[in-house]
């Protein structure tokens, strides 16, 4: 029997499967793992050395941290303090690598900035304003503008 005349006989027959499980499986959450893959990261850094205030380089997996917190709602309110993660750390140092040997970014005086083909690269993602990256992107984007915003205060205040 070949594959039409397969279906045509279920449909002749009308064969219908019903799936009885009363058991509802939750979504998987996201991992740590999931969000330490460099492909986030190192968007995630494009983002933030697009900005006028320029991350330093010893500050980057902090900052990619607290990013993650504020924008991730499985971290919101959350007591694992994402930022001091030295696993995101080290992904961090290796996303920067790749990033500054595919001359997407450059680091002088101990800041990221980004270069014109990593700014090409940011305006494909963020092209599609519908898109959950590019929603995403402009999340991470706001958090960190926060967090400078913040941090600039903060050393007004002292």
């Amino acid at each position: 029997m070949n594959y039409e005349s397969f279906f045509q006989e279920i449909r002749k027959s009308h064969i219908e499967l019903s799936f009885d499980n009363p058991q509802f499986t939750p979504p998987p959450r996201l991992s740590n793992e999931a969000l330490f893959h460099l492909p986030l990261l190192a968007i995630t850094i494009l983002i933030l050395a697009k900005d006028r205030r320029k991350p330093k380089t010893n500050q980057i997996g902090q900052l990619v941290g607290e990013c993650f917190e504020r924008t991730f709602v499985g971290f919101k309110g959350s007591s694992q303090h994402v930022g001091w993660s030295a696993n995101l750390r080290m992904r961090t140092v290796r996303a920067l690598t790749f990033l500054e040997a595919a001359r997407l970014v450059v680091v002088e005086s101990s800041r990221v900035a980004v270069t014109e083909n990593g700014r090409k690269i940011l305006r494909a993602a963020l092209g599609n304003e519908h898109s959950d990256l590019a929603f995403n992107l402009r999340l991470i984007e706001r958090a960190y503008r926060d967090i400078s915003v913040e941090r600039q205060i903060s050393l007004g205040l002292e």
